[in-house]
């Protein structure tokens, strides 16, 4: 089972479709927010209301094709980025001619990258079919884009929820919005891994459909896992249980990661290993070199090391290290990448220096 963490809150916005002026939309809009706002409190969840009227992108106008993501209009840009920072959707869709408004289309269309493996759902609202029919059309647009609509909809027929005052609510109705938002939580947590696989900029990793990319502090909460069980053999081999990854608080994580630059190796969702890097004046330092145990003696430890110093090299004289003076496996890795064992620290360690 993957288990989400993060300090950032999962994002959904909520995006309203038609345009038309007197529209039902924003009314409609307006009663999911209220509705969701205490279940999305109590989740964790950041709501984000984004009205396509407000917005008012034209209809398609970029030279590039959407996946090259070579944007050259602001609008175009502003979109990008509601959308990239999204972790699900909900859209609140009226039916026209048995479709879904060419509005919503132009939304879709215009991006590519930024919606892959993400949850859309549908709060729909019409006559005879409640909008049933342009969801359906919809599914059919967004899982070309990589999108997973939700099985979970809620459909409103005009005369028996809506009037002048707007959505007629109820118990049913409550129940069937904060289930669609629960199902949304639950599916953009499990396709996160896809979501931070698909990402531009990663650097490809040691092991089949691994990646790398930097830590930032939202990931403290991984890091901090991390840690903790990969520094068992090191509190084990100097007897010692007084070490930092065993002391620090999640606030300690988050600080350091601000001030080193860490790059972590992802597996399905999973940090598997990971190491930091800085460098003062013409010293490169390189720490918290860690490989989850399960992984051991494939190579990964190895490889994120050279990935560490090859980064330090081009801008250093010296590049130094250190480990547990009894720590005999990590001091074997160290030098036999080139670092040189030093005299041993009065804090029971010792340092390796690599000169260039």
């Amino acid at each position: 089972m993957l288990v989400y963490m993060s300090i950032k809150s999962p994002r959904v916005v909520i995006l309203t479709c038609s345009t038309r002026p007197g529209a039902m939309g924003p009314a409609v809009a307006d009663w999911l927010l209220r509705t969701l706002t205490p279940d999305a409190d109590a989740l964790g969840v950041e709501l984000q209301h984004v009205s396509l009227r407000d917005l008012d992108l034209p209809f398609f106008d970029e030279e590039e094709h959407p996946a090259v993501g070579a944007y050259r209009n602001p609008h175009t840009k502003a979109w990008s980025k509601i959308v990239d920072e999204a972790d699900g959707f909900i859209a609140v869709t009226p039916e026209y001619n048995y479709g879904m408004p060419a509005t919503l289309k132009n939304a879709l269309d215009y991006l590519s990258q930024e919606w892959a493996w993400k949850p859309m759902g549908f709060v729909s609202y019409g006559n005879t079919s409640a909008g049933t029919r342009s969801v359906q059309h919809a599914k059919q647009v967004i899982t070309t884009l990589r999108l997973v609509p939700l099985g979970s909809t809620v459909a409103l027929r005009l005369k028996d929820t809506i009037d002048s005052t707007g959505v007629r609510s109820g118990a049913q109705l409550t129940a069937s919005a904060n289930s669609l938002l629960e199902e949304l939580i639950r599916l953009a947590h499990a396709l996160k891994p896809m979501r931070e696989a698909a990402r531009p900029g990663n650097g490809v990793g040691p092991l089949p459909g691994s990646y790398t990319r930097p830590l930032t502090p939202n990931d403290a909460p991984h890091v901090l896992v991390l840690q903790r069980c990969c520094w068992v053999d090191e509190a084990l081999s100097n007897e010692t249980l007084d070490l930092t990854p065993f002391t620090e608080t999640l606030d300690d994580v988050q600080a350091w990661l601000t001030d080193w630059e860490t790059i972590g190796l992802w597996l399905h969702g999973r940090l598997i290993g990971m190491v930091r890097a800085r460098r003062a004046s013409r010293t490169g330092y390189i720490g918290r070199l860690a490989v989850v145990p399960d992984l051991y003696g494939r190579g990964i430890g190895r490889w994120l090391l050279r990935h560490a110093t090859d980064a330090l090299a081009s801008s250093c004289d010296r590049i130094e290290l250190s480990t547990g003076s009894r720590s005999t496996k990590n001091i074997h890795l160290y030098t036999s990448e080139g670092f040189v064992q030093q005299t041993e620290n009065p804090e029971g360690a010792v340092d390796l220096v690599k000169r260039f």
